[in-house]
């Protein structure tokens, strides 16, 4: 069987459509507040809702579940709907032979998991979306793939009915043979030794991820390319430590390719999910809230180290595309923007030279604009052009025969006129639910962009996501919920909520001092400990056991585009034992080290395990505990910030606060900064360059 289905195997591509739905037909989805599954709404298929009923509906007919996993932003699951979804004579095999589920990943990451693991395992291959389960009515998985031409739907839908009637138990021992290799795949086990993290381990995790560097071109090796804030963030906290121009160059590189790409928006700001080719050129089109959040950290962080005003521009540009497309009037984030618009991907993006000749009018313009961007007559991308730049400003300037200034201001009014032009086109979609990790992840932008450059603006912003979120989502218990749509949330939170949203409320509560984010982040991780902590192997699960359980309750270990739950929680118990002295979590936290420490050391691919990486630096090199105390904390504070310090926390405030760290620090007429490790400080001082030379 796997033979014959991996034949029809199409390994999907991330992007984006808008469908056009069939008001005629109406299903089980109508009453759903996420985009995705509103846009299946009108589709023949006779949909429902991942929920109790629909799982007892399988059991009470007998049927075989086809569980179908997307997002609205999904490109191929877009293109399978209007081919198959769509099809009348398709959805009458669907209706009467399944019971039909679709999920949107984003908001039910538990579920896709199950699946996706299944599809990992039953076809040896990378899986993407859509994916397509099929199951026993009992939810246990018989075999996953992903996007399928109609005709090849249809021959995978007909085998599935013929084994069922045929051959039931065949179906069982397929179920019985992914269930157990989904309930063991990403568990942890507990690791009792006790063993020392060392700079020699740290130096050579540091090794292997440049072994997988392209120093040329940024990234990893080889296409497609993503970005992956997480192992750039990484190697800046390592250069840091090491010192090495080397490591630097790693992220100086790719951060540059990425920002001169055309994986970055030249117009409006913000990043593509990812580039198709080896050069940042080609991107696919859709823009997720979770990338531009991270890069807006890591863009912002890279400038502390380097000052190179580029960096500063993406910061500025991004954080402008947010506020403008995906930030609601009540402070929260939307999730996503489409890559396809009027049918097509990328065309609210990309131009023609003819487009462009037209709206610039002034053949000099045109032609000193083409020369920044790449333009040409016949496109740099299917007759279309991406904006993307290969020269520097200065070979530009000198080629068209004018000054560095008076590029800049050429260029400039280019972009305002050709934004006005693009504001008139058919917009990608939206996809305006909110979702408390990705909001976390913005809110921490803001934060770490309020950190390099001062601006009152970002924190604001960043005050106002974390009082939305506290108002919205968080429960007077300390629960959090998933998403928010229309005034609804309906989703119980999952570790990465709780892991993300309490990391942002520590760095929020760096920037501010207030200590109402620093005990709502510890609240979040006594919840977590409470409700998904197993105490057998001393990780978390990914679920709460306030839940309906899954057929299998996973672990998040593996570090991705969003860094691993598991790895964020870990890392949240260590910044958390530091401030309130909290030896429990420090335990855990290094016991967590030491489940994952074999893996991240004997890894030759440790980017997998980024996060798990930064922690492990940690561990090695134990932060300073920074304390500015009096009552000039606010300048002093600010002007500490402005630097790249990963190996210091930061506590402070006018008066001593509650926190233990904070205890007799305060001197009459004098604001004093302490730096401490483990308790013991070092002569206070009173000037920010003072107290950094005092970080080994």
């Amino acid at each position: 069987m796997r033979n014959y289905l991996v034949f029809f195997i199409i390994i999907t591509i991330f992007a984006c459509k808008t469908p056009s739905g069939n008001a005629q037909y109406s299903n089980h989805l109508a009453n759903e507040s996420s985009p995705y599954l509103l846009q299946h709404a009108n589709n023949p298929v006779d949909w429902h809702p991942w929920n109790k009923e629909t799982l007892a509906k399988a059991k009470a007919e007998n049927k075989l579940i086809l569980v179908s996993v997307g997002y609205s932003a999904c490109h191929w699951c877009h293109v399978m709907e209007h081919e198959s979804f769509e099809d009348t004579a398709v959805a009458r095999i669907m209706n009467e032979h399944f019971v039909n589920i679709k999920v949107d990943r984003e908001e039910r990451p538990d579920v896709d998991d199950v699946y996706m693991t299944a599809c990992h395992l039953a076809t040896g291959r990378n899986c993407g979306w859509p994916l397509n389960a099929f199951a026993l009515p009992d939810g246990r998985p018989i075999w996953a793939g992903t996007y399928f031409p109609k005709k090849e739907w249809i021959g995978v839908l007909e085998y599935f009915i013929k084994t069922k009637e045929e051959e039931p138990v065949k179906l069982d021992e397929y179920a019985t043979e992914l269930l157990a290799g989904i309930q063991q795949n990403g568990r942890i086990s507990f690791n009792g030794s006790d063993q020392v993290f060392t700079q020699d381990n740290l130096s050579n995790i540091t090794a292997n991820f440049l072994k997988n560097i392209d120093f040329k071109k940024g990234g990893r090796a080889g296409a497609p390319k993503f970005p992956m804030p997480n192992n750039y963030q990484f190697l800046l906290q390592q250069y840091y430590q090491n010192g090495d121009e080397k490591t630097l160059e790693a992220v100086t590189t790719t951060l540059d390719k990425m920002a001169n790409g055309g994986i970055y928006d030249h117009l409006g700001g913000g990043f593509a999910r990812y580039a198709t080719d080896d050069k940042w050129k080609v991107p696919h089109f859709e823009k997720m809230l979770y990338d531009n959040s991270q890069l807006v950290s890591l863009y912002a962080q890279a400038y502390q180290v380097t000052k190179n005003p580029l960096y500063k521009t993406v910061v500025e540009e991004t954080t402008d595309f947010i506020e403008r497309e995906l930030m609601d009037k009540n402070g929260s984030f939307y999730s996503s923007l489409d890559a396809d618009s009027e049918g097509e991907e990328g065309k609210f993006y990309v131009w023609t030279e003819e487009e462009l000749a037209a709206i610039f009018q002034d053949d000099n313009q045109l032609k000193i604009f083409s020369n920044y961007y790449e333009i040409y007559k016949k496109g740099n991308w299917e007759h279309t052009n991406i904006l993307h730049r290969k020269k520097s400003a200065e070979e530009v300037a000198k080629i068209s025969g004018i000054t560095p200034t008076e590029l800049e201001t050429i260029i400039a009014d280019a972009k305002v006129q050709l934004m006005a032009a693009r504001d008139k086109r058919v917009r990608p979609g939206l996809d305006d639910k909110v979702l408390t990790s990705w909001n976390a992840l913005m809110l921490k932008g803001y934060v770490d962009a309020y950190k390099a450059f001062g601006d009152a603006h970002y924190l604001e912003t960043a005050l106002n996501n974390a009082n939305f979120l506290e108002k919205e989502m968080l429960q007077k218990d300390n629960r959090l919920n998933r998403n928010y749509k229309d005034g609804k949330s309906v989703i119980n939170a999952f570790l990465d909520d709780y892991a993300l949203l309490a990391d942002a409320f520590i760095a929020l509560y760096e920037v501010t001092f207030d200590e109402k984010w620093l005990y709502k982040a510890k609240d979040l991780v006594d919840y977590s400990i409470a409700h998904f902590f197993d105490e057998k192997s001393g990780m978390f699960n990914y679920t709460s056991d306030l839940d309906p359980p899954l057929i299998a309750r996973k672990m998040e270990t593996s570090d991705n585009v969003i860094p691993a739950s598991n790895s964020v929680i870990a890392k949240d118990l260590y910044l958390l034992g530091l401030y309130f002295y909290n030896q429990d979590f420090m335990a855990k936290s290094k016991q967590m080290m030491h489940n994952m420490s074999s893996s991240i050391v004997d890894s030759d691919q440790p980017n997998f395990y980024s996060n798990w990486c930064s922690l492990y630096g940690m561990m090695v090199h134990p932060p300073y505990e920074v304390a500015i105390v009096g009552d000039n904390y606010a300048t002093l504070k600010k002007e500490w910030q402005a630097n790249y310090l990963p190996n210091a926390i930061l506590l402070g405030g006018k008066n001593e606060g509650t926190l233990e760290l904070l205890e007799s620090k305060l001197q009459e007429g004098a604001t004093m900064i302490y730096v401490c490790q483990n308790k013991v400080c070092k002569f206070p001082v009173e000037e920010v360059g003072e107290a950094i030379k005092m970080l080994d």
